[in-house]
């Protein structure tokens, strides 16, 4: 099936991220496959980051499949280029449909693009993963390569503002070693690894990040433990805990 929207799409990123001097510094790209199935796992820290983690696939001439809530495919300007870019819907209520296309994409070599966090993370560090990643390279037979993105929070994350016109922000996108379904006894040690692996690039990234707070009220996307504002850890997973409690009445 030809890539009719896909390209474009693409590009008319690309050309955004050059009017906005975006600082985009992409390391590890070289891992992803040229082809085959492939999971790309990354953190989740901003409500662009399937554009930019789609960028570590670039270099291998790879179009990422990501799987993403079924609610944006519903959406009447995002919904028609989800579904020409051949995105994975996903129904929380029904994830075994959402599950089954996705190893089906990956037995066919596709590479699929999977948050294991499942929402963003508002501390800012790397949450406890969903096993799905894991499981579907599994039952597909194909690595998972842990994706860190940093920066993107600047842009746009859950509660702050979109601020999609800043210039000069740097991005860093972070690709770790192939990680082979093989070489574990189940899906769960896999998650544990994956955690890890991203948990230190995700750390490499913040630390050598080239940017710094412009003040005091600048410093709301680094993390705690970097003498940032956000939410601790253990204060965001109570924020996403009322955000439920929200969303269910």
């Amino acid at each position: 099936m030809p890539e009719l929207v896909y390209p474009p799409v693409i590009a008319a990123a690309k050309t955004m991220f050059r009017v906005l001097d975006l600082r985009i510094t992409v390391e590890g790209d070289q891992h992803v496959p040229r082809a085959g199935g492939a999971v790309l796992a990354s953190n989740h820290v901003s409500y662009l980051d399937f554009i930019f983690c789609g960028l570590g696939a670039l270099k291998s001439k790879r179009l990422v499949r990501f799987m993403a809530k079924d609610s944006v495919f519903r959406h009447r300007v995002s919904g028609p280029l989800m579904r020409g870019m051949r995105h994975i819907p996903v129904d929380r209520r029904a994830g075994a449909e959402s599950y089954a296309a996705a190893v089906a994409a990956l037995r066919a070599g596709e590479a699929v693009g999977v948050f294991p966090e499942a929402t963003i993370s508002r501390s800012f560090t790397v949450k406890e993963l969903k096993s799905g990643a894991t499981r579907m390279a599994g039952e597909a037979g194909v690595p998972v390569l842990p994706v860190a993105l940093w920066g993107t929070q600047r842009l746009w994350t859950k509660g702050r503002p979109r601020t999609l016109t800043r210039r000069h922000i740097p991005i860093t996108i972070l690709v770790g070693e192939p990680m082979d379904p093989a070489g574990y006894p189940d899906a769960n040690a896999m998650s544990a690894d994956l955690r890890t692996r991203l948990h230190a690039l995700v750390d490499r990234a913040q630390r050598e990040y080239p940017d710094r707070p412009a003040g005091p009220a600048d410093r709301w996307w680094l993390p705690a433990h970097l003498d940032g504002t956000a939410p601790t850890a253990e204060e965001a997973a109570a924020l996403d805990a009322a955000d439920r409690r929200t969303s269910a009445r």
